[in-house]
């Protein structure tokens, strides 16, 4: 478990700032007339913005390859 977590750190930082981002979004940006999907709801907005900063820290990790010849 260990090895995991150290492995994909840097995708587990950002699904935590993402989170935090997306839900303060949704309390100082938001959505007023509530028909906004990702925005209006506190849980939709978090989730939303915490897979997209999971995603987006997820570019910035080495790829490890056991052969660096081979590419497959």
């Amino acid at each position: 478990m260990k090895k995991w977590v150290f492995k994909n750190k840097l995708t587990i930082a950002g699904l935590f700032v993402g989170g935090i981002a997306g839900f303060l979004y949704w309390k100082f940006v938001g959505c007023n007339s509530g028909t906004c999907t990702i925005t209006s709801n506190p849980r939709n907005s978090t989730l939303y913005f915490a897979i997209m900063g999971a995603l987006l820290f997820n570019i910035f990790e080495k790829q490890h390859l056991k052969d660096p010849g081979r590419l497959d």
